[in-house]
């Protein structure tokens, strides 16, 4: 059994990555100011639980040296590219300095691992699946912070010899998400009776992966890499566009959903495609096994 914190850990994925390391007998430990996260969502005794924002580097310091865990994943961010965009210092300072307070932490505890949560948004626009190979170039400042983020993940890894995983998260899907992406936001208005819905770019596709699959991948990546410093993606490997999205939504409905273009929603600028190559990652032994149909299942009221 290993001590694992988890920062942003009452939220989207950390809940779901929780769940499963609860499973696994670990003993959990969370940091999580709640801004976005909800403590309903996972099942952590409050000795376990600490209520802290990561920007309070003395703070945060001193929970990690008396905790000291044997490993940290870092997923607490601010992550709505639309609120980043809003609000580019906030997103930046909490995305950016937060995670040097959690790495200087991290390296003050002399712990034996650290899992950087970052993004697909680092790399530039490509057509075709990227593979960790290719070259990044961000197009948003959300994009850009994470980017940050690794660079600062690869100045601890060469100050402290930790072994550092960078993992770039593809769009998620499941329970307990806590921003309003594609899928919750079709989910909410369909659970609501509509069956006229209104969105906004329905041509971009993307690499949709559920939590519980993330969370699977975390855990193989936690097992199997124990030296040096690895970037790693993590998608499903398929694309889809918003009209296959809604397309499931039918199926698992047994009804038909008309979508109305809401120009309010439209995006002025959108990449048409976002695919992961998981081609590495799936060399550690790991395979996704929740698709869309039934990952949209479980959303359904």
């Amino acid at each position: 059994m290993s001590k694992i914190l988890v920062t942003g850990g009452a939220g989207f994925i950390g809940s779901a990555v929780i769940k499963l390391y609860q499973e696994l007998g670990h003993e959990i430990f969370v940091i999580d100011n709640l801004s976005f996260g909800n403590r309903d969502f996972i099942d952590v005794d409050d000795a376990h639980f600490f209520k802290e924002d990561i920007l309070d580097g003395e703070k945060i310091t001193s929970i990690i040296t008396d905790m000291k865990p044997d490993s940290i994943v870092h997923l607490a961010a601010i992550h709505f590219i639309p609120y980043c965009n809003k609000h580019p210092y906030e997103s930046s300072n909490i995305n950016i300095n937060g995670t040097i307070n959690i790495l200087n932490a991290a390296k003050e505890a002399k712990v034996k691992q650290v899992l950087f949560a970052s993004t697909a948004a680092v790399y530039p626009i490509y057509d075709e699946a990227v593979s960790e190979m290719n070259d990044t170039g961000p197009m948003d400042i959300y994009g850009l912070s994470k980017l940050t983020g690794e660079h600062l993940c690869n100045e601890f890894h060469l100050e402290s010899g930790i072994p550092t995983i960078i993992c770039r998260f593809f769009n998620a899907f499941g329970p307990n998400e806590t921003n309003p992406h594609l899928i919750p936001e079709i989910q909410d208005q369909v659970n609501g009776g509509k069956r006229t819905i209104n969105l906004g770019n329905l041509t971009p596709k993307r690499d949709f992966i559920h939590t519980s699959d993330m969370a699977t991948a975390v855990n193989t990546l936690q097992e199997k890499v124990k030296e040096g410093i690895h970037v790693f993606n993590l998608g499903r490997g398929i694309e889809y566009s918003v009209t296959d999205i809604v397309d499931a939504f039918e199926r698992e409905l047994g009804e038909k959903i008309t979508i109305e273009v809401d120009q309010a929603r439209v995006r002025k600028t959108e990449r048409m495609h976002l695919l992961a190559d998981v081609s590495k990652l799936k060399s550690l032994g790991w395979e996704p096994k929740i698709g869309i149909d039934e990952g949209i299942k479980t959303l359904l009221k």
